[in-house]
């Protein structure tokens, strides 16, 4: 499936039905990175899920692998620290030459934390931002707050790749392993955790239709908008995070 944004060409969307092996999937992103800065290839958004497996990013700390033996570790160029992949995760990788939308990282990492939240809300559920500690968080009442998707980019000659994480429905005791993103103090939900029964195919839909609102791309059979405004800040313009 291809989205077409003006001025921007196309953006192909692919859907993995089976896990994909995460060395697979990392040698199918540094390829499609190589021939999107060539020209040779178009913007990609992948959909998928991974068997289950940590990974460490550019900021993992030892400390926070509490036990290696559970699932594979694997080291990997994105940013951020220890997390979790697996089965009822959909994982949201961002292939996008960031030159066309005016090469700042900090307002590119603000959109998928954007896409992330606007995602939720399809689901009526209140995703939030915290300064200090990346990813999307679900405000549980009575000071308690967990995690529900994380986020971790890489970004080569202005093309970016790896990208997001949303739990749907995984087993969240598998995280037992790692501090994820090395935040103790807090925990992680899903969207089933939160009274959400929403299939694979339902998550797909709702996170195509946010990410064309946050990109401002038109994707046939969702109602898009052309302009998205966050207060009076515009992606692309004056975005800024401070994840």
């Amino acid at each position: 499936m291809a989205a077409k944004a003006d001025g921007m060409g196309e953006i192909e969307w692919q859907v993995s039905e089976a896990p994909v092996p995460y060395e697979r999937a990392v040698a199918a992103m540094e390829e499609r990175v190589a021939a999107i800065r060539t020209g040779a290839a178009g913007e990609l958004v992948w959909l998928l899920e991974h068997p289950a497996l940590y990974t460490a990013g550019t900021s993992a700390r030892d400390r926070d692998l509490l036990d290696a033996n559970i699932f594979p570790v694997h080291r990997t160029g994105r940013g951020g620290q220890y997390t979790y992949h697996g089965p009822g995760q959909r994982i949201g990788y961002a292939m996008l030459d960031l030159r066309r939308r005016g090469s700042d990282l900090h307002a590119f990492v603000h959109g998928l934390e954007e896409w992330l939240i606007r995602t939720l809300a399809r689901f009526d559920l209140k995703g939030e931002r915290r300064a200090g500690r990346v990813g999307i968080w679900i405000d549980e009442g009575g000071g308690r707050e967990n995690k529900i998707a994380a986020l971790g980019v890489r970004v080569r000659h202005w093309v970016s790749f790896h990208g997001v994480a949303l739990n749907v429905d995984p087993d969240l005791d598998h995280y037992r392993g790692i501090v994820p993103c090395g935040v103790s103090a807090h925990g992680v939900t899903s969207l089933a955790r939160q009274g959400v029964a929403a299939s694979m195919a339902d998550v797909d839909a709702a996170m195509k239709a946010a990410f064309a609102e946050v990109f401002e791309i038109s994707i046939p059979g969702h109602d898009t908008l052309t302009e998205i405004q966050n207060g009076n800040l515009r992606f692309g313009k004056d975005l800024t995070t401070s994840s």
